[in-house]
C-alpha cells in the first residue's frame, strides 16, 4: 500500500545548463528534461502550472536560470535562485556525494521542502535586466581596461602601441555603456526615482545606485540583517565550545559587495555619518577593513530604510542647532 499522502507539500527541483533543464518533482519524484529555450521553458511552465508546487528552486547559474525563473513567477509559483555552494553543502550534509544533472535536481527539489529551506527571490523585472546586462558589461570593459594598462610597462614598443591602441578604444566603450545607462535610467520614471532616492546620501554615486538597483532587487522590502547576509557584508560567528574564532564576512553578491566597498570608503570621506563611525570604530582598536566593512554595513542600512520610506537622506548633523 503506497504511503504517498496526496495533500503533502510539493517542491521543484531545476538543474539548469545552457542547454537543458533538468527537472525533479517530489513527492511524486517525476523526473524529466526539456530544453532550456523558450519551447521548453513553456513545455516546463505548463507542467508547473497543473502541480502548482509550493517552492521551485533552481541554481544560479551564469544567468542562464533567468527565462526559467522568471516563467515561472510569472505563474505565481514561488521561485528561489540559491548560489551552488548551498545547495552543495546540503548534498553533502545528507550524504549525497554523487553528482549528475538528474541528481543534482533531485537534491534541489529536496533543500526546496526541507526544515532549512530557502526563502523564495525577488526576481529582477526586464527594466532590472537590461541595466544588469549593461553594467556586467561595463564590469568587463574596465577588467579589460585594467588588464591592458597593467600589461604596458613591459610590453616592447611594438606590441605597446597595440596595447594603446586597444586601451583608448575601451575606454571609449565604456564611455558608450555610461551613455547606455543614462539612457536606461531617464528612461523610467521608478528607476530615476529610485536613482535620485539613493544618491541623495553622500558617498553614492552613479555606480553604486545602478548596481543596486539592478543587482539587489530586494533593497527595500526585507530587514537589514537579511539584506547584509545577501550582499556578504554581515560578519559570522566560528565558535566552538571555548575557542571563539574570528567573525567574517563572506558569500553574497559580489558585484554589489564591489560597489558597496567603493561607496562606503568615499563615505568616510565626504558622509558625516559615515565618516564618524569610521573614525570611532578606529579609535576603539579596530582594524581598518574591519571598520570599513561595517560601514558598508551601516551605508546598506541607511539605503534598505530610504527605499523602504521613500524618504531622501537627512544627515543628523544638518538638525544640530
Amino acid at each position: 500500500m503506497s504511503t504517498t499522502n496526496p495533500e503533502r507539500s510539493r517542491y521543484v527541483g531545476i538543474d539548469v545548463s545552457k542547454a537543458r533543464l533538468d527537472v525533479c518533482r517530489l513527492p511524486e519524484g517525476e523526473a524529466f528534461s526539456v530544453a532550456n529555450d523558450q519551447q521548453g521553458i513553456d513545455r516546463l511552465a505548463g507542467r508547473l502550472e497543473e502541480a502548482r508546487p509550493e517552492l521551485v528552486v533552481l541554481e544560479a547559474t551564469g544567468k542562464y536560470e533567468r527565462p526559467a525563473a522568471a516563467a515561472i513567477a510569472a505563474l505565481g509559483i514561488a521561485v528561489a535562485v540559491v548560489n551552488p555552494r548551498q545547495a552543495r553543502d546540503f548534498a553533502k550534509a545528507t550524504g549525497t556525494l554523487a553528482k549528475t544533472d538528474k541528481i543534482d535536481a533531485l537534491v534541489l527539489a529536496r533543500f526546496a521542502g526541507g526544515a532549512v529551506g530557502p526563502r523564495p527571490s525577488v526576481l529582477p523585472n526586464e527594466e532590472a535586466q537590461h541595466l544588469q546586462a549593461i553594467l556586467t558589461r561595463r564590469r568587463q570593459l574596465l577588467s579589460m581596461l585594467v588588464a591592458e594598462n597593467n600589461r604596458l610597462p613591459m610590453a616592447p614598443e611594438v606590441v605597446a602601441r597595440r596595447i594603446r591602441a586597444h586601451a583608448r578604444w575601451l575606454e571609449k566603450e565604456i564611455g558608450r555603456a555610461d551613455g547606455e545607462l543614462d539612457e536606461a535610467i531617464e528612461g523610467s520614471t521608478a528607476w530615476k526615482e529610485n536613482e535620485a532616492l539613493l544618491r541623495s546620501v553622500p558617498g553614492v554615486g552613479p555606480v553604486l545606485a545602478r548596481t543596486l538597483l539592478a543587482e539587489l532587487p530586494e533593497l527595500g522590502t526585507i530587514t537589514h540583517k537579511r539584506l547584509s547576509a545577501m550582499v556578504g557584508v554581515a560578519p559570522f560567528n566560528r565558535d566552538s565550545g571555548t575557542l571563539r574564532g574570528k567573525r567574517e564576512a563572506w558569500g553574497g553578491r559580489a558585484p554589489v559587495r564591489a560597489a558597496l566597498y567603493m561607496g562606503a570608503l568615499v563615505a568616510t570621506r565626504h558622509n558625516p555619518t559615515i565618516k564618524e563611525f569610521y573614525e570611532r570604530l578606529l579609535a576603539a582598536g579596530k582594524p581598518k577593513k574591519v571598520a570599513l566593512v561595517a560601514c558598508m554595513r551601516k551605508l546598506l542600512s541607511i539605503l534598505n530604510a530610504l527605499m523602504r520610506d521613500r524618504a531622501t537622506w537627512r544627515s543628523p548633523h544638518a538638525l544640530t542647532p
